[in-house]
């Protein structure tokens, strides 16, 4: 005689799979913003951000402006792709929230406070875009 047991293990129910692929793209979306933001007022004006001269990672803070901005463009058009609940965009959305990470962490000591703000948001849209399975969202 065949039994049929049911999948071990936890999964999300729909309705929470779902509502985590929205927090996901909506904090990718305000992290992309803020990115773009931070991007700008590095560009525009260098005095608003704290400069320390002995820093291993040493770089002008007008690059450091390109890089979030860039970073936040992009976040930007990969989370309106998780608002379609594209696969590409959950593993660019992973990817590009690990570079976010990375790029603010490396960015610590002109903006401190900040960059832990960002680290923290981006955490969470990796968490949330990781624990949905495909077949849930």
């Amino acid at each position: 005689m065949t039994a049929t047991h049911p999948p071990h293990g936890r999964t999300a129910d729909r309705p929470f799979a779902v509502g985590l692929m929205a927090f996901g793209a909506v904090m990718l979306m305000v992290a992309g913003i803020l990115g773009i933001l931070r991007g700008i007022s590095a560009i525009a004006e260098d005095n608003v951000f704290l400069s320390t001269p002995n820093y291993v990672f040493a770089f002008d803070l007008t690059g450091w402006g390109w890089i979030h901005l860039s970073l936040g463009v992009v976040a930007v058009i990969v989370s309106l792709g998780l608002f379609q609940v594209s696969t590409w965009a959950r593993v660019a959305g992973v990817g590009i929230a690990s570079l976010v990470i990375i790029a603010n962490f490396l960015s610590l000591p002109s903006y401190p406070v900040w960059s832990v703000v960002m680290i923290a948001i981006s955490g969470f849209i990796i968490w949330a875009l990781c624990v949905v399975r495909r077949e849930r969202a």
